[in-house]
């Protein structure tokens, strides 16, 4: 068996790479919203922090009932806790990749768990 995987994804809605991708520490989701549309509820999570990247467009997320505007190039972390829903502009759809990762779960990054091969 082979030490990657790959998969091309189409312009869909929402799709999650866990199960595509055969992901073992993250969940990845990408997802659209057309213009005047939201995710249909709210929600937080037990452990895992969320990372959302804006890949285009422009929007909205209310969070713990702060409204925060997005557009793209923005970058937000969300605490498990914080209460959240995500929404598009009135005019303008917003794509973004949500990653989903357990909290306080990062013990090494970069350098520190690299090993360069002479």
């Amino acid at each position: 068996m082979a030490n990657y995987s790959k998969i091309n994804v189409k312009n869909d809605a929402r799709t999650e790479l866990h199960d595509k991708l055969q992901l073992t520490g993250a969940e990845v989701s990408l997802n659209t919203l057309p213009a005047g549309a939201s995710v249909p509820f709210v929600h937080y999570h037990k452990k895992n922090e969320e990372i959302y990247f804006i890949t285009s467009g422009k929007g909205k997320a209310v969070i713990d009932g702060d409204t925060v505007e997005l557009a793209a190039g923005d970058w937000v972390r969300i605490s498990p806790a914080a209460r959240r829903q995500f929404f598009a502009g009135e005019n303008e759809s917003i794509s973004f990749i949500c990653i989903q990762v357990k909290e306080n779960s990062l013990e090494e990054f970069t350098g520190d768990d690299a090993t360069v091969e002479q």
